[in-house]
């Protein structure tokens, strides 16, 4: 007979593994990684790139982490890396022994994070004690967060999830879900959230610059349809019905879009709509559109909308040759 057979009716639930279930109070909210999440390999290359990070910054103090959750607790090796990473001198003792110093230090170091790091309390995602009672979850929080203001080039793996359950002490007692927590960014998506946010800042603080970024966009458009015979001077209008719009997404990815898929002469905002969608849909299909974006604001003539998306062209096509 397997012995996982055996062990898998023997092994405790998740919730007996926790470390935080005796100490919760009445209307607290607790979380902890999953067991059955640990085994995830996309989880294990994070730690073990985080691991490698740490061991690496303080390889002159000959200190070897071999665990986060086990070898950072108690602060000791928080002060090495903060002091290596950031000059940050701080009022505690080096060696802590007693649990009691321990934490007080480890408070003094988080603290100092905190403050370097600009977070308020409300955006943290760790705290003295669940640091200190080896949690994992917000161990790879507060390190992510130390390694992203100190050192924003490390290759943090993006879209890192994994199964969280969450205790509550209720007046019935414990209370449990299990849920699906990102611990990294999806990186695809901030990026795409930056452009969006650019144009934001773009037409509310900076509507002088706005005139010079049509103007590269509209040399960039007509560069590439104007062996067509086609020029364009109006970004606030021509670009509405889609027509210029699919054409240049022909010639940029250098295929001839069928006179039957869509309307060369649109007669009414049905038909405009109809190539706008099948515009939105090509780039969508071709990965050049990371952002959603409604066709009708490209109808009704959305500036903001419409040069978001010639921006995602010009992104890429930009050293093209006609």
């Amino acid at each position: 007979m397997e012995p996982d057979f055996l062990t898998a009716f023997a092994q405790p639930s998740a919730l007996h593994h926790s470390p935080l279930k005796n100490d919760i109070v009445q209307g607290e909210k607790r979380k902890f990684i999953n067991p059955t999440s640990c085994n995830n390999p996309k989880l294990e290359e994070l730690q073990m790139l985080l691991i490698d990070w740490i061991n690496t910054t303080l390889k002159q103090e000959h200190i070897v982490v071999k665990s986060l959750e086990e070898d950072l607790f108690d602060g000791l090796i928080l002060h090495h890396l903060l002091e290596k990473l950031g000059s940050l001198r701080l009022d505690v003792e080096k060696m802590a022994l007693t649990e009691k110093k321990q934490k007080r230090k480890l408070a003094v170091i988080l603290e100092a994070v905190a403050q370097c790091l600009q977070l308020e309390e409300s955006q943290l995602k760790w705290s003295v004690d669940s640091i200190f009672q080896k949690d994992l979850l917000s161990t790879l929080y507060l390190l992510i967060a130390i390694a992203k203001h100190f050192q924003p080039d490390l290759p943090i793996p993006s879209n890192i999830s994994v199964e969280v359950i969450i205790i509550e002490r209720t007046l019935t007692g414990l209370r449990t879900e299990n849920a699906v927590e990102y611990i990294t960014e999806d990186r695809e998506k901030l990026e795409a959230q930056s452009k969006a946010d650019a144009f934001d800042e773009l037409f509310a603080h900076a509507p002088d610059k706005l005139d010079a970024v049509k103007k590269v966009l509209l040399q960039f458009v007509n560069k590439h349809v104007g062996k067509l015979g086609l020029n364009v001077k109006d970004a606030d209008s021509q670009f509405a019905d889609g027509v210029i719009l699919l054409l240049l997404i022909g010639q940029l990815g250098g295929y001839f879009l069928n006179l039957r898929e869509f309307f060369l002469n649109p007669n009414c905002a049905t038909e405009m709509l109809h190539n706008v969608n099948l515009a939105v849909a090509l780039l969508t299909d071709g990965g050049l559109l990371d952002f959603p974006v409604n066709a009708e604001d490209i109808v009704n003539r959305d500036m903001k909308t419409t040069l978001q998306v010639l921006y995602c062209l010009y992104s890429k096509y930009k050293t093209k040759e006609t």
